[in-house]
């Protein structure tokens, strides 16, 4: 087992496989009684938070209670970071208490790597800038794995804002690692150009996802993240939603077994309606619930179940 999970990168199909399990063996906590497993008695792990987060920080610590980690919760707001602390010199002080595993999100892209060569314990990267949130992608690819019954083989379609989504790059990352095929839809200007077949095998773009649409497995839904632009990448909001939001009509398109994602939070009425939202195919809700047991897996096998 890798001793930090940094990108989507890391993670060989082998390991990711054995984290997707364990995930697997973890979500039959949620249904007892009693959520708690002794795993991770004794450990800390700190929640080292820089950006603005609900579903990510949440899962996190539930992730952790449940393993029993004593946990510590760090927000950048009303901390020494404010009076212009580094992230070297938090990273010293959280050293220094003794944290086992730090997980880290940083509106910085790279932030969690460096981060990592400072700190004796592990480095779960939680989101860095437009780069990377490779959890997101462990529990997208069980949620897919939980509903179709497998991964190898999967066409799936991520559409939106790829060029400002680091869900985008680590599910493309990690899917092409497991076997799935990605296309990648959205307006030319919303696409990075260094998204190659040579970066990620199986991974090809479209600018119509109407023409996409019919021969996918798995449409995920990315929000335009309109905190992150600086320029005009499309004309106007009502445009967008035109050619690249999925309504109830472009959803009765997709072949009877597909499924519809999104990581959150959404924009509905813009990439996303209400009526797709909250159809039986939508896997939204059942996402969060998802990224609890993959992050326990994950600080389970990273802290506690190396050796098992």
């Amino acid at each position: 087992m890798i001793r930090h999970l940094l990108s989507g990168a890391d993670l060989d199909a082998a390991t990711a496989t054995r984290i997707l399990d364990t995930a697997a063996e973890m979500a039959t906590v949620a249904g007892r009684e009693v959520k708690k497993l002794p795993a991770l008695r004794g450990r800390t792990v700190v929640n080292l938070f820089y950006e603005d987060s609900t579903r990510t920080r949440i899962s996190f610590e539930a992730a952790a209670k449940r393993l029993s980690a004593d946990v510590i919760n760090f927000s950048a707001k009303g901390s020494s970071v404010a009076k212009g602390e580094s992230l070297k010199d938090t990273a010293l002080t959280l050293q220094a208490m003794g944290a086992d595993a730090v997980v880290v999100r940083h509106p910085a892209s790279g932030a969690p790597h460096r981060l990592a060569n400072w700190v004796d314990g592990s480095v779960v990267n939680a989101g860095d800038g437009t780069h990377e949130h490779p959890t997101q992608a462990l529990l997208d690819a069980y949620t897919m794995r939980s509903r179709l019954g497998r991964l190898d083989g999967l066409h799936v379609a991520i559409v939106g804002d790829v060029l400002h989504s680091r869900v985008a790059r680590s599910n493309v990352l990690l899917l092409s690692t497991l076997g799935a095929k990605v296309t990648l839809v959205g307006p030319p200007t919303l696409i990075p150009v260094d998204i190659s077949p040579a970066l990620a095998p199986g991974t090809d773009v479209s600018y119509d996802l109407d023409t996409v649409l019919p021969g996918v497995d798995v449409v995920m839904m990315l929000r335009v993240q309109r905190e992150r632009m600086n320029d005009s990448y499309f004309p106007s909001a009502r445009e967008y939603a035109r050619r690249y939001g999925l309504d109830g009509p472009r959803m009765r398109r997709l072949p009877e077994h597909a499924i519809v994602m999104h990581p959150g939070p959404m924009n509905r009425g813009m990439e996303i309606t209400p009526e797709v939202a909250d159809s039986p195919r939508s896997t939204i809700v059942e996402q969060v619930a998802n990224g609890v047991s993959v992050r326990m897996a994950v600080l389970y096998l990273l802290l506690g179940g190396n050796n098992r």
